[in-house]
């Protein structure tokens, strides 16, 4: 990408004072370029379903209500045969495209960007966002089981990555960017940019954590991106419901009810998705080849169910007002599955969050009819089930369920709903823990290597000298006496893991230190070697160490002094040494902090909870 000098000037931060602000303007630069992407890439699809899926086969599926088109209907007559092959014949030309121009645009893309904001510095080649448009436009265009959300993710990203690297900016700030650039194809393609926002912050992580300092960068560029892209299509949430409420507390066992068929069903389309991916990865065929086997899957099944390819979106529209037989809504949620699982998993270029809300949607209607029928005086109405199906399932299957929670809000313009869908939203996400659509996601925050130094240095600064002093592989310190001579000096070094001896004086007052290094000098040394040297003549001085230090504090110490091991004094008299802390053991005691860490997070798991268990399981030593 080229930015014109001027540009560049303007944009480039010159010093502290101006840098946020030059980033909040980039940002909303961002926003625009996203905006523009996801015009681009609405379009093209449009397109490419107009000549494609329209103009060959003559498939004309409804879609959700405020869709708008680029071009009216064909007259195509309907073709089932050729209905039951375009899938394949896209999966061959995109997968062609994918594996010539970018490899790395295969999938579903939101992988890719969660994978270059935590391992590549938030770097996507600037030929990606190109590619992943065309490719998806031809996977979708033909029938396949794929949504939006993952290109307009990789597009968003992909740009916005490429601008950073244009203006030269810092590695940081280029996966602020980045982010804030999937923010804003999200937040504009569905209408929804408060969750375009709120999205790019909790997808990066698999448990409920959120990337904080994403979220301003985001919301800026989402709500620019989302007023660019509103100029040609309009503002009105993407689907039209009718207006629903939730008039009692007793509904939430219904939706409780819901909520265990949507956590069932999130684990078994993970588990397909999965089982499908690890397959065709594995399977010995030229690439290009894998998207078109795929494709002959969901074509088959698109023969006999034509509602199981494509978006889905129109199926949901209905479903709503309860035009779709219970049946239908059932065959409509395991078909997804399988036709998603053939079309992504295989390789296709496809998001998978518009048919994980299909598949919740189908899900939602299935329990919400049977529950009118059963359980009628509890019921509320099919439709809010399917509102709150959407959003529970994809909230489920890939752990974001506060994004999830306004993204559906907004997309279907039902805010009425919150509290049963957060109830869904939460509880579903709590019982797929162990499951994601997504692979790139990390644990949580901790886990990322984008803070790895920050997040050591924050153990670091919790934990002291004395909770290392503790640990039992410490070994006792070893003082010597100013008079002891070279001799034996070395034989007490050979026989020690210490890399320092505390030299004292005959009040046993420290004087300084004698180092390995101090040691093997003096070996190399003619001179030393002919007269008598006594430990008092290698003696040099150290900085020291105390119990309450933190072990942040005595990083630094060995870093500045170049010496891996310290001597540790006492509170009350600097010349009274009484341990040793070497580089080996404060690392280890920062190991300990972390495995335990992992092993016990749970709600007493915060700072000062952690530390007390620490200490507690520490036994005392004689430092101690």
């Amino acid at each position: 990408m080229i930015v014109p000098n001027r540009l560049r000037e303007f944009l480039l931060p010159v010093d502290r004072a101006h840098r946020v602000g030059r980033l909040l303007v980039i940002c909303a630069v961002v926003g625009v370029v996203a905006g523009l992407g996801a015009i681009f890439f609405e379009v093209l699809v449009d397109l490419a379903k107009y000549y494609l899926l329209d103009g060959i086969a003559g498939y004309r599926p409804p879609g959700p209500g405020a869709e708008g088109r680029v071009a009216p209907h064909t007259d195509t007559l309907f073709r089932p045969w050729v209905l039951a092959l375009l899938p394949a014949a896209g999966g061959l030309v995109s997968g062609a495209l994918v594996y010539w121009l970018a490899p790395e645009a295969e999938g579903h893309g939101t992988d890719g960007a969660i994978d270059a904001y935590h391992n590549k510095r938030g770097f996507i080649r600037t030929r990606v966002p190109f590619v992943k448009a065309l490719a998806s436009a031809i996977t979708l265009g033909t029938g396949g089981s794929a949504g939006r959300e993952g290109p307009i993710a990789h597009i968003g990203a992909g740009l916005a990555s490429g601008l950073a690297t244009a203006l030269r900016l810092s590695t940081r700030e280029r996966r602020l960017l980045m982010a804030a650039g999937l923010a804003a194809g999200i937040g504009a393609i569905f209408r929804a940019p408060l969750a375009g926002a709120l999205f790019a912050a909790e997808v990066l992580y698999l448990e409920m954590d959120l990337e904080f300092e994403v979220l301003v960068p985001a919301v800026i560029a989402s709500i620019v991106a989302f007023s660019v892209f509103t100029i040609p299509f309009g503002a009105a949430p993407l689907f039209s419901t009718p207006s629903f409420v939730f008039r009692s507390p007793l509904e939430l066992i219904p939706y409780l009810a819901l909520t265990l068929m949507i956590a069932g069903g999130a684990k078994v389309h993970v588990k397909i998705f999965d089982y499908v991916h690890g397959r065709f990865k594995s399977w010995k065929i030229p690439r290009p080849l894998k998207p078109a086997a795929g494709g002959l899957v969901v074509g088959a099944f698109a023969f006999f169910l034509p509602e199981a390819m494509g978006s889905g979106y129109g199926i949901v529209q209905h479903a709503f007002t309860g035009q779709v037989t219970l049946g239908i809504l059932a065959a409509v949620a395991l078909g997804k599955m399988v036709t998603t699982a053939f079309t992504v998993g295989s390789g296709g270029s496809g998001g998978i969050f518009g048919p994980a809300i299909v598949i919740g949607g189908a899900i939602g209607g299935f329990v919400g009819g049977l529950a009118e029928i059963y359980m009628p005086e509890l019921s509320p109405s099919q439709g809010a089930f399917v509102i709150v199906g959407m959003a529970g399932f994809f909230a489920a299957a890939a752990h974001t369920p506060v994004s999830t929670i306004i993204m559906v809000s907004e997309m279907t313009g039902s805010y009425e709903l919150l509290v049963p869908t957060m109830w869904v939203c939460i509880i579903g996400s709590l019982l797929v823990r162990r499951s994601t659509l997504y692979q790139s996601q990390l644990p949580r925050r901790s886990d990322s290597p984008v803070h790895l130094g920050e997040m050591m240095g924050e153990v670091l600064e919790r934990l002291t000298v004395r909770d290392a002093l503790r640990s039992p592989e410490v070994e006792p310190m070893i003082s010597v006496p100013a008079s002891t001579g070279l001799e034996e000096l070395l034989r007490r070094f050979s026989e020690s893991h210490h890399a320092v001896f505390a030299i004292v004086d005959d009040q046993g007052r420290l004087l300084g230190i004698v180092n390995d290094q101090t040691l093997r000098q003096a070996i190399g040394t003619e001179a030393l070697l002919t007269e008598f040297v006594v430990a008092a003549d290698l003696v040099e001085p150290a900085p020291t160490l105390r119990f309450g230090e933190t072990l942040h504090s005595a990083m630094r110490k060995m870093v500045s002094s170049r010496l891996d091991e310290l001597v540790v004094v006492d509170e009350q008299d600097e010349h009274k040494a009484v341990g040793t802390l070497s580089r080996r053991d404060l690392i280890s005691t920062y190991d300990k902090y972390i495995q335990l860490d992992r092993r016990e997070r749970t709600d007493d798991t915060a700072w000062p909870g952690m530390l007390r268990r620490f200490r507690d399981t520490a036994k005392p030593t004689d430092h101690g």
